[in-house]
């Protein structure tokens, strides 16, 4: 540790490379998230930028042709962290970074804050947990990327700063305007979903209350369904599933796939729904029995009273949900159309570009133009390739998505 300490202060002496920028995401994971679009998205529209990934040995074969991999805590990490003019990343910066004069740093969201962060509320006080790294690391930060002014209104309020936020949109979200048919059937087949099957994506959030059986869902939904069971460790690790109908995909390394190669989501308000809505594929919230919006006071808005999609508060209410079709009928798509205007108006797949113009070539973005109902118009193609591997299921009109219409 001595010899990497004296190291970096050795490299510091040396000029700044004005060519490069070093990337990393939370846990020194593979090439992904908001970061690994804007590595691309680097690559592609500044080709005389050189760019690496900082992440574990087990990640490197996710890091694409053309971008030097490298490990943490090495010599030619803290070589690169001393002498790249850019630093982008989505978590705290390196413990022991000296940013230097001349150094930009920009710094990424995990995802839209559902839940408050900073200084803690009153009576939950553990919601300060861990913010004291971040109001530090603030002070090094030059630029914050934000989705919509929600998520800039949460972010600046819980860690004020003197950085610019780029209020651009959602840039891991521009792999949903660019992804074609073909490469959302690949990913359907890798996940084992059968063609012209339902895929129900179930993502529960870190919460106490009692889960969903996703055996059991899958068994009364019948054939035409898979679910894709996204639990975490909390929730008892992975899945025994009992049928191919229910696929594990917890140590699955890229959510934004498991998006697109889902026809929905299940979620008890997870912040993938954000990034589904983007994608705009029918999201249902399964609140339990009313616990999770019980504690909206802990949240930045109550997701039961803005929903996006269909509500269920029970497993059979949720199951009845989907055998009716009111999980994808014409009330949904309303509530999801609102929740997108709110959360997603500027994911047009070109935030990641947005953000290297600005911030590397000094371009003022303009934002995409909305359309009457405050999004962005054109949809994804991933979308319409879904809408088409659903359409495609038994006793669906051809060509239609929605055949029945919602309940009472």
């Amino acid at each position: 540790r001595a010899a990497l300490r004296a190291h970096y202060r050795l490299q510091r002496l040396l000029p700044l490379r004005t060519d490069r920028a070093v990337f990393t995401a939370h846990g020194h994971r593979g090439h992904g998230g908001d970061p690994g679009a804007l590595e691309s998205a680097l690559r592609a529209t500044v080709p005389w930028m050189r760019t690496a990934w900082v992440a574990r040995p087990e990640h490197h074969h996710t890091v694409p042709p053309g971008t030097r991999r490298l490990t943490p805590g090495t010599a030619a990490h803290w070589s690169a962290l001393a002498r790249s003019a850019y630093l982008v990343t989505d978590t705290d910066v390196e413990p022991g970074l000296v940013k230097r004069r001349g150094q930009v740093v920009v710094r990424t969201q995990s995802g839209t804050p559902l839940g408050h962060t900073g200084p803690g509320l009153p009576g939950h006080p553990a919601r300060d947990t861990g913010a004291a790294p971040l109001r530090d690391g603030a002070a090094r930060w030059d630029y914050v990327v934000s989705a919509d002014r929600h998520s800039t209104l949460a972010w600046e309020r819980a860690h004020p700063g003197r950085y610019t936020t780029l209020e651009y949109g959602r840039p891991r979200t521009d792999r949903f305007r660019t992804a074609t048919g073909a490469e959302v059937a690949a990913l359907r087949a890798s996940l084992g979903v059968p063609e012209g099957s339902v895929a129900v994506l179930y993502a529960p959030v870190h919460r106490g209350h009692r889960l969903l059986d996703p055996e059991r869902v899958a068994r009364r939904l019948g054939p035409r369904f898979v679910v894709l069971a996204l639990a975490r460790p909390s929730h008892g690790g992975p899945l025994e599933a009992a049928s191919d109908r229910v696929v594990d995909v917890t140590g699955h390394p890229d959510t934004t796939a498991l998006c697109l190669a889902s026809d929905a989501l299940v979620t008890d308000c997870s912040p993938l729904v954000f990034d589904c809505a983007a994608l705009d594929r029918p999201i249902v919230l399964h609140t339990d029995d009313r616990q999770a919006c019980e504690a909206a006071r802990c949240l930045s808005f109550d997701p039961c009273a803005f929903p996006p999609g269909a509500v269920a508060h029970s497993e059979d209410e949720l199951i009845g949900l989907f055998t009716d079709g009111a999980w994808c009928g014409t009330r949904s798509a309303a509530l999801r159309a609102r929740f997108r205007a709110r959360f997603c108006p500027y994911d047009d797949g070109r935030a990641a570009e947005r953000v290297v113009r600005r911030v590397v070539l000094g371009e003022d973005a303009a934002l995409p133009p909305l359309g009457p109902d405050g999004l962005v118009p054109e949809l994804p193609e991933a979308g319409g390739a879904a809408a088409r591997a659903l359409a495609a299921v038994p006793g669906r009109q051809p060509g239609a998505l929605v055949t029945v219409t919602d309940r009472p």
